[in-house]
């Protein structure tokens, strides 16, 4: 494996727009220095300046990832951070050619996500016992990613003061820092409030907090911390282990659950959108792909006339 090539300046300045004045999350840049990195890499072992890139190079890269075996998702969100590499080094110096202006980002055929059955999900759900702090609190984190599609970082972000019990509302920070509020069904709010009444989250409390911002953290870890997203990952994946499930179950897979279950069950497209957070509505129409395929399914199966001869 060849050592790591420290990024350029321009691409150590992109990253640093994008923190600022984009607001993209920890993780957006994280993936972004990966990429870059790589994109690096590849330039320096063919001695190439990124000032001095032109068109053929980035032919020349695209055609090395697809050569390396990465798949066409991952393709994609590599060229996507070196076009936007060098748009932006376009519009920083004047007079500067793009050379990734002409270059298109390759469609990746959509995934149809892998929803849990309305059974399954109903197992996952009642399979925390006991009344112990702990199992209070994984019972509300459950409810919640399938009760509000939330994505898993989202929920590990909020804080109390997000939260309107009252009103059945949560307040939630997307992608991009961009604010939205979701809807609290009856199964998260009786379980919220059994996580928030004395004998759940007052019981992880430590005497001292360790972060002033921990005190405010909705979901905390057994040490009296802000719960991470690693520790709520795991929630989830022992969870379902304990139900057999745990090999095809992430946080994620309850966010697709959500959105799946409520497009079966009728929901308007761009009510889904809005309770995921999703900008375009492309992304959500996936899910009525789904429901499709469901039908079909279904359809093939019961139907005598549908089957084949």
């Amino acid at each position: 494996m060849n050592p790591p090539v420290p990024l350029p300046a321009e691409a150590e300045d992109l990253l640093t727009w994008l923190r600022v004045e984009r607001g993209r999350s920890a993780n957006t840049l994280e993936a972004y220095r990966r990429d870059l990195s790589a994109y690096s890499q590849w330039l320096t072992a063919r001695s190439t300046p990124v000032s001095e890139v032109v068109e053929g190079d980035i032919n020349a890269y695209i055609a090395h990832l697809r050569a390396s075996g990465r798949a066409p998702s991952s393709q994609k969100r590599a060229l996507v951070a070196v076009r936007s590499l060098h748009r932006f080094l376009a519009e920083e110096h004047e007079g500067r050619v793009d050379p990734a202006a002409e270059i298109e980002v390759p469609r990746v055929p959509a995934g149809l996500p892998k929803a849990l059955t309305e059974s399954e999900v109903d197992a996952l759900l009642q399979a925390v016992s006991g009344t112990d702090a702990l199992a209070r609190r994984d019972r509300a984190l459950l409810e919640l990613l399938y009760g509000t599609g939330a994505r898993i970082s989202e929920l590990v972000g909020a804080s109390l003061s997000d939260l309107d019990l009252d009103a059945g509302l949560l307040r939630v920070y997307g992608k991009g820092s961009k604010e939205r509020v979701v809807p609290l069904g009856r199964y998260s709010l009786v379980a919220l409030v059994d996580w928030l009444s004395p004998a759940g989250r007052d019981e992880l409390e430590p005497d001292r907090w360790a972060r002033r911002s921990d005190s405010d953290a909705l979901f905390l870890n057994r040490r009296g911390g802000r719960l991470s997203r690693q520790g709520a990952w795991m929630v989830v994946k022992r969870v379902g282990e304990q139900i057999g499930i745990g090999d095809r179950l992430s946080p994620h897979v309850l966010r697709h659950s959500c959105a799946t279950h409520m497009v079966d069950h009728g929901a308007d497209i761009r009510t889904v959108q809005e309770l995921l957070g999703h900008a375009s509505i492309s992304t959500t129409q996936v899910y009525t792909k789904v429901s499709t395929e469901r039908l079909w399914a279904v359809y093939r199966q019961a139907h005598p006339r549908a089957r084949d001869i």
